[in-house]
Formats: C-alpha cells, sequence, structure tokens
C-alpha cells in the first residue's frame, strides 16, 4: 500500500543485551541483537519480517510492541497506537488468572472493562483452555498461554497485531481455527506484521517483506521479489547453490 500514510517509522534501531558478572562470566558482556534496521510500516498493510534464527526479528517485534527501548535509533508512531504482540516469549502475570489476564490485557489495549467483560466467555471458548481460565498463568504451558493470547487478541482488535511465528503452534485442531481467525484479520483493512520462517506462509498473508540478518536491514520490498533475493542467499550459503 503505497500510498496508504505512514503508521510506524523504524529508523537506524539498535538493540544491545547486556550480561552482569556471574559464576560463569568474569566481566560484563555486550550482545548487540539488532544493529541498524530501518522500515516504514503503512496503515492497513500486511508486512512479513523473514530473517534466519538468531538475526534479531523477534527483538524487533519487542521494540515495535514497546516491551523494549531501542538503545540506538528511532521509532517513530503516527499517532498513539495500541500495539498487540503474539508470541510465545511474551507471558501474562503469573499470580493472575487467564480471565483477569485477559481483562488486564484488554485495559492496556485501551478497551474499557465493560468491554472486556462483556467478551470474556467468547475469549475463554476459543481459547479452549475450559476450567484452566479461572487458574493462574503460573500453572500453564507456553501453548496454553498462546492460547490465551490469541484469543485476546481476536476480541481487542488492536490497531497493530504483531505475529511472532505462532500460525504453525497448536494441536491440528486450534492450528485450523487460528489460521482461520489470522485469514480474517489480513483480509480486512488491519495493519499486520508477521514473522515466519515459512515462504509459502508469508507469499500468502504479506504484501512486503522486510529481510532482517544479523541485525541489520538487507532488503525490502515487494514479496515475491524479496522472497527469491532471500532463498537465493539461504541456497548458497547452504552449499546448495542458487535457487530455482
Amino acid at each position: 500500500m503505497p500510498d496508504a500514510p505512514a503508521l510506524i517509522s523504524v529508523q537506524n534501531v539498535a538493540l544491545c543485551y547486556r550480561r552482569h558478572k556471574s559464576l560463569f562470566a568474569s566481566q560484563k558482556t555486550a550482545i548487540w541483537a539488532l544493529h541498524d534496521v530501518s522500515f516504514t510500516l503503512r496503515e492497513g498493510e500486511k508486512l512479513g519480517i523473514i530473517g534466519r534464527n538468531g538475526s534479531g526479528k523477534s527483538s524487533l517485534m519487542r521494540i515495535i510492541a514497546k516491551i523494549f527501548e531501542p538503545d540506538e535509533g528511532i521509532v517513530s508512531y503516527a499517532r498513539p497506537l495500541h500495539v498487540q504482540l503474539l508470541s510465545l516469549g511474551v507471558g501474562f502475570e503469573g499470580s493472575l488468572s487467564g480471565r483477569e489476564n485477559a481483562v488486564l490485557n484488554g485495559l492496556l489495549l485501551g478497551k474499557s472493562r465493560a468491554h472486556m467483560l462483556s467478551r470474556l466467555e467468547q475469549i475463554k471458548e476459543f481459547s479452549e483452555l475450559g476450567e484452566f481460565f479461572d487458574q493462574p498463568a503460573s500453572t500453564y504451558s507456553s501453548g496454553m498461554s498462546m492460547r490465551l493470547g490469541f484469543s485476546v487478541a481476536m476480541e481487542t482488535d488492536p490497531d497493530v497485531l504483531l505475529i511472532d511465528e505462532l500460525l504453525g503452534v497448536g494441536d491440528a485442531g486450534f492450528k485450523l481455527k487460528s489460521r482461520k481467525a489470522i485469514e480474517g484479520k489480513f483480509s480486512g483493512n488491519r495493519t499486520v506484521v508477521l514473522v515466519s520462517h515459512q515462504p509459502d506462509t508469508i507469499r500468502e498473508f504479506c504484501d512486503r517483506v522486510v529481510w532482517v540478518e544479523k541485525g541489520r536491514t538487507i532488503m525490502e520490498g515487494p514479496t515475491d521479489e524479496v522472497m527469491a533475493h532471500y532463498k537465493e542467499a539461504v541456497a548458497k550459503e547452504s552449499g546448495l547453490g542458487a535457487a530455482n
């Protein structure tokens, strides 16, 4: 959507994880997850983020979601936005029940308490948590937390939905149900960012792709063009030669 207004601008963003001295490390260490990432997310766009493991994709999503602050660079928002990140690495308040976490999460996304209370049964039903919906989130497996987070996101309808490798998680039934729900989000005028290692998934859902490698933006542009260059680079590095 080249003519759509810019919603989020990521400019020369870098992020460093710092480890302090410990029993196994005699001095502080600094690990740069991101070095120099830049791109613009436009309103209504379906943007894919690709890159191999350790390239900084999940760190980038956490910065966009305002969970992390970048050490360098700027992330600017065209207006106050409610951004929801769906990721197995993002959990809930362990002492609160699934029901309480659902309400709290909705409040953080700008929804009213009354709205969230009115949607709790739909969230419970979609998540398939059953009696665990009223148990502390600390008792949840990672898959159960994912189900709850996914279900809340479907009911809160954030301005920007960030999906970090979640389309292939869960049993067969939940995969099908969640995929259909995501297809509904992608079919409208919502703004979605999708991280996935599945080329077919990126091609199916995304209008444009940003390729991040070793914490840097390598390329951005139309999906087919970027995916072709990415596939070729992966093939060359693995010794398989150029991609067909």
